[in-house]
């Protein structure tokens, strides 16, 4: 099968790339290798994906009309996974022209390439942020979420509303996938973990938003990869007991879906941070501050509807799962110090 990734050098969009690599699929991975966080980071993921014979490089911009018109026609991928996206919370309060143009823009292009080139499935990454006021937890796919806190989160709110459109008027299959705090090896450098590691290893102290209040869904890599893998295997149908009486908001009367991905044990922030304290053998000076603009104090997922269509549900614990990302950390970076050394 061809395959589609967008964002194929990003944090998730590697990991997924290689899983369908291995399992013999072609992917064709798209990126533009934009600065909002260390470049070279995903220079080195997507070298890892080139080494493939099936891996097909794409180096353009999702908001890029003319090129991703022509990248459609000229790879015809039989399926899509949409993760590129200008991604980060506090990032879209600066700076809210590159979320409209690659999470609103980008993705109508990507839209526009499923519907014109014959795309038999795209699943697309969401998030917990659309969940934005919402207090009542866990948080399950068939709440209302009108109400974001963030224009990231109202980004992939839209996502959501145009993918249903595009299943409406085309008979485009989409599956929309809501993402929860997403970590481990090869992470992004702008998450809590990576900081938390980072500053912790050089002595300095960490800032712990909401004064460590926060209770977050931690979800390890590759259970959102294996959570992809299989929703994206699974070309949704129309629900036949879909009304518009009584709409429910995660499946429609035409081929439309939409699930959370979680790993369904919230965690304090606090204890986060005490396995990491753990697994370094070094405890960290914290910097209490309060609660950022556009966060929310807990997330926890509610994966009901993923188990019950597609079997899975994520379980890879925090302890497991700091650890392997340490054990990344200090190997990756090690490395690149050793690197430095021998120049």
């Amino acid at each position: 099968m061809k395959v589609l990734v967008t964002g194929a050098a990003g944090f998730i969009g590697a990991a997924l790339s290689l899983r369908l690599l291995e399992r013999g699929d072609t992917v064709i991975g798209l990126d533009n290798f934009n600065d909002y966080y260390d470049v070279n980071l995903k220079k080195v993921r997507f070298e890892r994906l080139c080494r493939h014979e099936q891996f097909i490089p794409a180096v353009l911009d999702l908001a890029d009309r003319e090129a991703m018109a022509q990248l459609f026609a000229q790879q015809r991928p039989a399926r899509v996974v949409n993760l590129a996206a200008q991604a980060g919370v506090r990032y879209s309060i600066s700076n809210p022209h590159a979320y409209v143009d690659s999470n609103v823009v980008g993705f109508l292009n990507v839209l526009e390439g499923c519907r014109h080139n014959g795309v038999e499935h795209l699943v697309y990454a969401s998030s917990s942020s659309v969940y934005g006021g919402n207090t009542r937890l866990p948080f399950s796919v068939r709440d209302n979420v009108d109400h974001p806190l963030s224009l990231y989160a109202a980004t992939k709110k839209a996502n959501e509303l145009m993918a249903h459109t595009y299943s409406n008027l085309y008979d485009l299959a989409t599956t929309g996938l809501r993402f929860f705090t997403v970590y481990g090896p090869w992470g992004r450098p702008d998450m809590a973990l990576f900081l938390f590691t980072k500053k912790i290893l050089a002595g300095e102290p960490i800032d712990v938003f909401n004064h460590g209040h926060h209770r977050r869904d931690f979800t390890y890599i590759d259970d959102i990869v294996e959570g992809v893998v299989r929703v994206l295997d699974r070309i949704p149908e129309a629900d036949p007991a879909w009304s518009g009486d009584q709409p429910e908001p995660a499946s429609s009367r035409v081929r439309y879906r939409l699930y959370n991905i979680g790993n369904q044990h919230p965690v304090d922030l606090l204890h986060y941070i005490e396995v990491l304290e753990s697994r370094l053998g070094r405890k960290a000076e914290m910097r209490l501050l309060p609660l950022q603009p556009g966060d929310v104090p807990d997330t926890a997922a509610d994966t009901a509807e993923l188990f019950r269509d597609v079997g899975y549900c994520p379980g890879t614990s925090v302890e497991e799962g700091v650890s392997r990302f340490v054990d990344w950390y200090q190997d990756y970076y090690g490395q690149q110090a050793q690197a430095a050394g021998v120049g």
